[in-house]
């Protein structure tokens, strides 16, 4: 059956619990969509409360008899293609990539294709739908110039649960970045709020009444004028790593957003190297840890 003819899925429940708003109950329930996709469907009047269209808002009581129609995913308009991309580890809910620099995560202004997402949809047809129609299967980013290990959903399940990881800061993310200048501690935490630069729009900066934002740091290797460093987020704002060195005083080698261009590198030298969950469906810690990429350990060498 193609996804033009196929049939939506059709659910029905009865309201058993204490009074409450539509969209918490059915996000309460099994159904394998986020509160968000929820409401969604409850504004496009997919969701019937007694038979009858009702708001996200609207209050459910005990008895009362809940629908939901579900369509099946719309094409994406995202074409799949056949771009390289190493799988660190995969089975049938999440995989686990190596993003290469210079790929970014999914269609924007600027590149409209040739992203990890088309990589994915080439690699994983089913994730189509995952989350959303532009970003199938992606429960977090990295920068177009940053590589590393990222992971993705492969099923409904899956993405809520990689989501709920993150939100509840369950994830661990560590990132290697070379640093200009000497850190004077050898380690630390940056706690300092991050938000869009008042003027320079297309940035991020240190700003009051930005998002909380905590980096911790340290120091790996004291190099000739640089520091290789390790960091690791407590929160996951846009562009955080870049924006708090920054503010710190130590951009990372060739930024050039937040700090210039450097003769060592030909992008930021940020790589996330190591990430950590829970599987979504086993609960069993996964844990992963991958080395500097070949166009970054020249610099290292270089200042050694």
């Amino acid at each position: 059956m193609t996804q033009e003819t196929a049939a939506p899925d059709f659910h029905e429940f009865t309201v058993e619990v204490a009074e409450s708003r539509l969209d918490q109950y059915l996000a309460g329930l099994d159904t394998g969509m986020t509160r968000s996709r929820l409401s969604q469907l409850i504004v496009e009047g997919q969701a019937l409360v007694n038979g009858r269209t009702a708001k996200p808002s609207s209050k459910v009581r005990v008895g009362d008899l809940v629908s939901l129609s579900v369509p099946p995913p719309r094409p994406s308009g995202v074409v799949a293609q056949d771009i390289p991309v190493t799988v660190v580890y995969q089975d049938e809910n999440v995989v686990v990539i190596d993003k290469p620099a210079g790929l970014a995560v999914h269609p924007g202004p600027g590149h409209p294709d040739m992203t990890l997402v088309n990589a994915l949809l080439a690699m994983c047809p089913d994730i189509q739908g995952i989350g959303g129609e532009i970003r199938p299967g992606i429960v977090h980013r990295l920068d177009k110039d940053t590589s590393g290990l990222m992971m993705v959903a492969k099923t409904h399940q899956a993405h809520n649960d990689l989501s709920a990881q993150i939100k509840a800061r369950e994830v661990t993310k560590g990132y290697l970045a070379l640093v200009e200048g000497t850190i004077k501690s050898t380690e630390g935490k940056i706690d300092a709020p991050v938000g869009r630069h008042p003027r320079r729009r297309t940035r991020m900066a240190v700003v009051v009444g930005g998002k909380e934002a905590r980096t911790n740091y340290k120091v790996l290797q004291k190099l000739r004028g640089h520091n290789l460093v390790e960091l690791y987020l407590e929160t996951g704002r846009t562009h955080q790593i870049r924006v708090h060195m920054a503010y710190l005083g130590h951009p990372l080698v060739g930024d050039t957003t937040y700090g210039h261009a450097s003769h060592l590198v030909d992008r930021h030298f940020l790589h996330a190297f190591h990430l950590g969950f829970k599987h979504p469906l086993t609960g069993e810690p996964l844990d992963f840890k991958i080395g500097l990429p070949s166009d970054l350990t020249p610099a290292i060498d270089a200042l050694r």
